[in-house]
């Protein structure tokens, strides 16, 4: 097995350099974080895009959703910004017989306190373990993309009934 990880940017991969806020994007920093973690399945890692997700548009949208769709791996991660990351997972909706993840950080993995390497963590465990089918893996829950919204204020995701 050979899990498919593709990255697009967003706060996980973002390096601050100052106080106003100004970023980069910097290399993934995913393979890293893997190896540090001694991980034991095998992975490609693609970078897409290096875009914060509020400077995402259906072009972009597009490029993802056929760059998951022609690859031969079924095992998808796809590290995303929090802002659009469901509106990227209903535009994957469509692709079947694969199970696609996508996860992202409310801090930089870069940052010595963050939420990225848990993520990484929990979106690798989850796209083994759930069926095919497109999911959100934040904050230590998996969520449907008709059915969650970022709540911003608590920084966090939540599931509503639609």
């Amino acid at each position: 097995m050979i899990i498919k990880i593709f990255t697009t940017g967003g706060t996980f991969d973002k390096i601050y350099f100052d106080a106003k806020s100004e970023f980069q994007f910097a290399d993934t920093i995913i393979g890293d974080l893997l190896e540090e973690a001694n991980i034991n399945f095998d992975y490609d890692i693609v970078t897409l895009l290096e875009k914060d997700s509020l400077d995402m548009n259906d072009v972009d949208r597009k490029l993802i959703h056929d760059a998951v769709g022609n690859v031969k791996e079924d095992k998808i991660l796809i590290t995303h910004g929090t802002d659009t990351m469901a509106e990227t997972a209903k535009a994957l909706l469509d692709i079947r017989d694969k199970t696609i993840v996508l996860f992202g950080a409310m801090q930089p993995a870069r940052m010595r306190h963050n939420d990225a390497t848990y993520n990484l963590g929990f979106a690798c465990a989850a796209v083994q373990l759930l069926p095919a089918g497109v999911h959100l893996a934040m904050n230590g829950q998996i969520f449907d993309p008709l059915k969650v919204l970022k709540n911003r204020a608590q920084n966090r995701f939540e599931s509503f009934d639609s």
